[in-house]
């Protein structure tokens, strides 16, 4: 059979200690074996939809066209939609809960041009209960979007503008200091912020160091290239991969050092005099004041 697509790429926060990824994986290849899957992560912590959806982001412009499953969904059972979303004039399709899990990726590739919600009854595998919509529904939905099937056959149209929007902050400038949130730690500790280069020329234009204001600790941060520009002790502001810029150390993670997480808040500002030498870091301990 030709197919419309031959490639899923699968999502989840099932983690791999449980047989969910596995079962997921063969109710795909049982329905159609000349499908590929490409598994983007399956580490999303738990019911983490705001971590399932920036990792769905950063995934989106380098996944081939074809069928996106992205499962994180702590509403499964409930009265929560599972839909499907067309991008890119049909060059592919996302499907998963309405919970905002797909709606950073959808809004990155340019918006929806069509969502569907999944209603039609033979969609869904017999089962004993509602809580594994993986296997169930969605792994069913996007075997058939791949053999061809259409859109609206799947269900009712739903205006892409009613969709649960995704949980993303944005950094804002405000008397003067950019208020920045933590969005993702990667495996080696770098901290990526919800800061862009422009967001930052905004706050201080051409400046190579910038004060980093956490909770009890203040820090001066360089604008560098690449990690292997940061000296043993300096805290660094790289562009990363995805063209956000991100706190990183050397070699070390800033993550553990700075005791940061997704979701802490951060406070970058301009110094007032950027001739500094060394980078520098103040602790600030709150007691009683004594005269």
């Amino acid at each position: 059979m030709d197919l419309r697509f031959d490639t899923i790429s699968f999502l989840s926060d099932y983690g791999l200690a449980d047989e969910f990824v596995g079962v997921v994986k063969s109710v795909i290849r049982s329905m159609e074996p000349d499908v590929a899957v490409v598994d983007i992560t399956h580490d999303i912590p738990a019911h983490d939809v705001r971590a399932g959806g920036l990792a769905l982001a950063r995934a989106a412009q380098y996944l081939v066209p074809g069928v996106v499953l992205a499962v994180v969904d702590p509403g499964v059972g409930t009265a929560r939609k599972g839909i499907a979303v067309e991008v890119g004039d049909g060059q592919s399709i996302l499907v998963g809960p309405d919970n905002g899990l797909l709606a950073p990726a959808v809004g990155l590739v340019g918006g929806a041009s069509r969502v569907v919600s999944l209603e039609a009854p033979d969609l869904r595998l017999p089962s004993g209960g509602a809580t594994f919509d993986g296997r169930d529904l969605f792994a069913p939905v996007a075997v058939q979007l791949c053999a061809g099937r259409p859109l609206g056959e799947l269900g009712p149209d739903i205006d892409p503008a009613l969709l649960q929007p995704g949980l993303m902050s944005l950094a804002e400038i405000d008397d003067g200091v950019l208020n920045a949130q933590v969005l993702w730690v990667d495996r080696f500790g770098n901290l990526q912020l919800n800061v862009g280069p422009d967001d930052l020329e905004s706050l201080a234009a051409d400046a190579e160091r910038v004060r980093v204001r956490l909770d009890d600790d203040t820090r001066v941060a360089r604008r560098v290239d690449a990690f292997g520009e940061l000296r043993r002790t300096e805290l660094g502001l790289v562009l990363d991969s995805y063209g956000l810029l991100a706190l990183a150390l050397d070699q070390r993670s800033a993550a553990e050092e700075l005791r940061l997480a997704a979701g802490d808040g951060v406070i970058l500002e301009p110094l007032d005099d950027d001739n500094v030498g060394a980078p520098v870091s103040t602790q600030v301990t709150l007691g009683e004041r004594h005269a």
